[in-house]
């Protein structure tokens, strides 16, 4: 992984020329080459060609700056959510939960933020659960009761979110131990285990956060939730 010292420098700026969009930009483009991890305030201010006390007069300590970042990305991430329509209710979740999983695996900026570091300021937060009272306020229309509605899609929120930390950490160890390492540790002596041995043989993987599992789990959830409705319906009947 690339380090701070690597990192490309800009032209020493004048003091006070600093702005906070100009600092969190910094933060975004210095985080891409290093990761969130290794993101620190000296190598900002090395990154931006200032002063690190410029950036400690907007923000105090690294946790300020991750808030700032972390309601930046955040808002971006907001504007993809889809609308959950409770007339196709199925396929609209599924297609809700995809989008999530997809915005988050293709930034892993905002898994570190959001999910591995699992901290939002309180304009995101207060945005994150108006998103999720529509989403559940359309599953209790489409026949769920509240109860089963909130349960739905707080287990759909959970299988997201684990999926893409369980890929995000493994992918990590792959980096800091090597592909050729992790592949030895991952073998499957086929006289023990035959049954697993031969599905992954096949490419099924094994406790792995994979589409194929991520799929499954989620028609599981989708198949409970179609049967209350159903039981619900029968019921009123």
């Amino acid at each position: 992984m690339t380090q701070a010292a690597g990192a490309e420098r800009r032209p020493r700026r004048g003091r006070g020329s600093i702005k906070t969009e100009d600092i969190i930009d910094g933060a975004f483009e210095l985080a891409e080459q290093v990761s969130i991890d290794n993101l620190s305030m000296p190598s900002l201010a090395k990154h931006l060609g200032v002063g690190v006390t410029s950036i400690y007069w907007y923000y105090r300590k690294k946790d300020d700056l991750l808030d700032a970042m972390t309601d930046r990305v955040w808002g971006k991430y907001d504007t993809i959510t889809p609308f959950i329509d409770p007339y196709n209710w199925r396929e609209s979740l599924a297609n809700h939960a995809r989008s999530m999983r997809k915005a988050f695996r293709k930034n892993a900026i905002l898994t570190d933020l959001v999910l591995i570091r699992g901290a939002l300021g309180p304009a995101s937060r207060r945005e994150g659960l108006r998103q999720m009272e529509m989403a559940i306020a359309s599953l209790v229309h489409a026949g769920l009761t509240p109860e089963d509605a909130f349960d739905t899609y707080s287990a759909l929120s959970v299988l997201v979110r684990g999926s893409v930390v369980m890929e995000r950490l493994h992918q990590k160890t792959r980096e800091a131990e090597g592909e050729e390492a992790h592949d030895r540790a991952t073998l499957v002596n086929i006289e023990s285990a035959p049954l697993i041995a031969k599905m992954m043989g096949e490419g099924h993987r094994l406790a792995v956060a994979d589409t194929h599992n991520f799929e499954f789990m989620m028609t599981c959830i989708l198949d409970h939730a179609e049967q209350a409705i159903a039981l619900g319906t029968r019921a009123a009947d």
